[in-house]
């Protein structure tokens, strides 16, 4: 029997976390957009009028500028998640100040490139980078709380019900009460046999019961949360409903199905649900900028670290025969065969039989268990990266013969292919590294590699980013 029970439920929380959590793509688009608006505009007319003070007009410089700040403010409030209407205040102001230093960085990079930074007044861009993000705080707080009294004024006037009783329909009912605050009557069974449980959300009737129900709490809005066995109800169901008026909403029980970043859209009209796909390919324009990011990255950090690569070929070299670098065939995106390059730690021997390193392993170098210690023995796989074949961040690649080996014995073990492997990764920042000699510290890695793939944006990569160097001393790494 396979042992990967557990990796489902936590996909499971997750996928109902990630895709609850902010309310409607609608809703968040409009949030998002509205407030964007209103701050982009403001930006731009603070520093068109410190222009005017400065100089008597807005010459093209400035411009330019303003036009540079609507373009790249949307990539950099949206990176960060700004104007998300389920953040706090103070998180929303953190967010919005993140938000506004990676525009300034990137409007500074900007000029730094063309040779233009000359052209502007020390003293205009400084009042508006420091009275720009005061304005934008000023301009936040109400805009922030308007939008969520609507939204909470909105939901508490949509009393529900939710039709089915099993697990999804009691998770459905504490996402409703506990987190959008939404008023619910209780849970409706399917059948006249199913009697009232001890769950914490009461069992209220039957569907012989519905119409009496929606006439005496006026309900507003249904949630159909029946399992797939019960499916052929749901037609029937929503075609007596059409008179009712009232909302209906179907959540698909899909809890019994391994599911790997997936999402409901429209393909020409068509309603389609994607059980399983890779966020390389369901978000291309953010995988691109991770692609680029990537590679920006890495060559920054070869140059940056070249004598220590230098310093660390040369130690390998000498420290026994043998070449300076070691390249085994791993799997990377898509289960696709690549050879992932890292300075060589250990003697040569005859590998026929792949074996972890392990604590006080005889194969290992001196110069070996230092690199190893240090994570300076992953550096060549910047090259990698580089490549395309890796990227920064991203589950480890394992060699081939133990993903051969624990395929057969933890559930959708390969499903972590889905997305590039990475120099590091959350299972690594999480304290899942070193050897993993039980199946349970493997499935323990797998099931944070598929949060990870199951959560992905660019911002969770760069704070991944920011933890790696303090887990690089970490006891586990031998």
């Amino acid at each position: 029997m396979h042992s990967g029970d557990n990796i489902v439920k936590s996909w499971r929380r997750s996928n109902l976390a990630s895709k609850r959590e902010s309310g409607t793509a609608e809703n968040r688009g409009l949030t998002f957009w509205g407030q964007w608006a209103a701050a982009t505009s403001l930006l731009i007319l603070l520093l068109c009028t410190l222009a005017m003070i400065k100089t008597g007009e807005i010459d093209t410089q400035y411009r330019i500028l303003a036009l540079l700040t609507l373009l790249g403010s949307v990539p950099a409030y949206s990176l960060v998640g700004a104007y998300q209407k389920h953040h706090s205040h103070l998180a929303g102001l953190g967010r919005l100040l993140g938000g506004w230093l990676l525009l300034l960085a990137g409007l500074l990079v900007a000029t730094f490139i063309t040779k233009t930074s000359t052209l502007f007044s020390r003293e205009v861009i400084l009042t508006w980078g420091s009275l720009g993000f005061v304005l934008q705080a000023c301009l936040y707080v109400p805009l922030h709380s308007f939008s969520r009294r609507y939204h909470k004024k909105l939901q508490a006037s949509r009393t529900s019900l939710i039709i089915g009783t099993g697990e999804l329909a009691q998770d459905l009912a504490d996402k409703l009460v506990r987190q959008r605050r939404e008023p619910l009557v209780g849970l409706v069974a399917s059948t006249e046999l199913e009697l009232p449980d001890n769950g914490l959300y009461p069992i209220v009737g039957n569907l012989a019961h519905l119409r009496d129900l929606i006439a005496t709490h006026n309900i507003r809005r249904l949630y159909i949360a029946l399992p797939l066995s019960e499916a052929e109800q749901i037609e029937g169901l929503y075609v007596d409903l059409l008179d009712a008026n009232v909302d209906v909403v179907w959540l698909p029980d899909l809890n019994s199905m391994m599911l790997l970043n997936h999402s409901a859209r429209e393909i020409e009209g068509m309603p389609a649900i994607h059980l399983n796909e890779s966020p390389l390919t369901s978000y291309p324009t953010a995988a691109l900028t991770k692609a680029l990011m990537d590679r920006a990255v890495a060559l920054l950090a070869i140059i940056a670290l070249s004598p220590v690569l230098l310093a660390t070929a040369m130690a390998v070299k000498y420290s026994s025969p043998g070449p300076v670098l070691f390249k085994q065939k791993r799997h990377g995106w898509n289960g696709k065969v690549i050879k992932v390059w890292k300075f060589r730690s250990m003697r040569m021997h005859d590998d026929a039989q792949v074996k972890q390193a392990t604590r006080e392993d005889p194969r290992i170098t001196p110069v070996g268990r230092f690199i190893r210690r240090t994570s300076l023995d992953e550096l060549p796989q910047l090259f990698n990266v580089l490549q395309g074949h890796m990227s920064l961040v991203g589950p480890r690649p394992h060699a081939v013969a133990h993903n051969d080996y624990y395929t057969g014995k933890i559930k959708a073990y390969m499903a972590r292919h889905r997305i590039k492997p990475g120099i590091t990764g959350l299972a690594q920042v999480s304290g899942c590294r070193g050897e993993t000699e039980t199946i349970d510290k493997m499935e323990k890695r797998v099931e944070l590699d598929l949060a990870y793939i199951n959560n992905w944006s660019l911002w969770l990569d760069i704070k991944i980013l920011i933890k790696t160097p303090f887990t690089l001393l970490s006891k586990d790494i031998y």
